[in-house]
């Protein structure tokens, strides 16, 4: 299989710099970083690419029993990451691409030797002694709202995730993505992220790693932040100032400089 064009992979900035593989949020494609490119192309040679079933991928190579589980996506990247035989990649990954980052760099180590983690979360759902930001009935309405109306719940729900409202365009350009997305394909994503509990590959983490958390996100609270800086070894928290869930739009300057200050302290 052409593992580039079933990702969509594309590549740009200096190919003789250290390589940065940004990937997308649930939701998203590749288009979401655009904001955070610029930065970055003339020290680093950036790779983007869109996950199976999100953005301009290949729809065909879709199989709901792959991308179950987080795993299956972390694939996705590991075989992205061997196609172009990248060592050492720096993976920056938003949301549920934190956690398929941790998952990718435990299953292809010598391909990944870094990750900025941009509002993660190990798990959504409250547990005991860990609040993820949810209860188990808000995911469980949560997805049968999504399964039941895709459109209409992404146009409710993305507002609320980006979180910037003196901003409305912002909520616009996520709703048009979550609209984007294939409604079955974006089902599967959701219940498989929505669901997921990766804290114990956390403690396994031994790469240089960035937590990047905002101030105000209804979808990563800070606890979650906190929780997830904790139980990294070494790991690195920064608070950006920005309200929402995707920082790379909301608050581009802030987290381009937390980004590229962790990259320039790995050379």
């Amino acid at each position: 299989m052409d593992i580039a064009r079933r990702n969509n992979v594309t590549e740009t900035g200096n190919p003789d710099g250290p390589t940065v593989v940004l990937a997308h949020g649930f939701g998203c494609d590749q288009n979401m970083w655009r904001l955070t490119v610029p930065a970055l192309v003339a020290e680093y040679r950036v790779v983007l690419f869109d996950y199976v079933g999100s953005g301009r991928s290949d729809l065909s190579a879709f199989s709901e029993d792959r991308y179950a589980s987080l795993e299956g996506y972390a694939q996705d990247a590991v075989e992205v990451a061997e196609t172009l035989d990248l060592r050492d990649a720096v993976f920056v990954g938003h949301s549920v691409s934190a956690m398929i980052g941790v998952l990718a760099a435990g299953m292809a180590p010598e391909r990944f030797g870094a990750l900025v983690m941009v509002a993660p979360s190990p798990r959504y759902i409250d547990d005991e002694g860990y609040r993820g930001g949810f209860s188990a009935q808000d995911i469980d309405e949560l997805l049968e709202s999504l399964e039941s109306n895709y459109l209409g719940w992404s146009a409710a729900m993305a507002p609320v995730i980006m979180g910037n409202g003196d901003r409305p365009e912002l909520g616009e350009e996520l709703t048009s993505s979550f609209c984007a997305t294939a409604p079955d394909m974006a089902r599967v994503f959701a219940r498989t992220t929505f669901l997921s509990d990766s804290r114990d590959a956390l403690a396994g983490v031994a790469v240089p790693t960035l937590v990047l958390e905002c101030t105000q996100d209804v979808i990563a609270p800070r606890e979650v932040g906190a929780f997830v800086h904790k139980a990294i070894p070494g790991s690195t928290l920064v608070t950006l100032d920005a309200t929402g869930h995707c920082p790379h739009l909301s608050a581009p300057e802030a987290t381009n400089a937390a980004i590229t200050e962790f990259l320039a302290g790995l050379r």
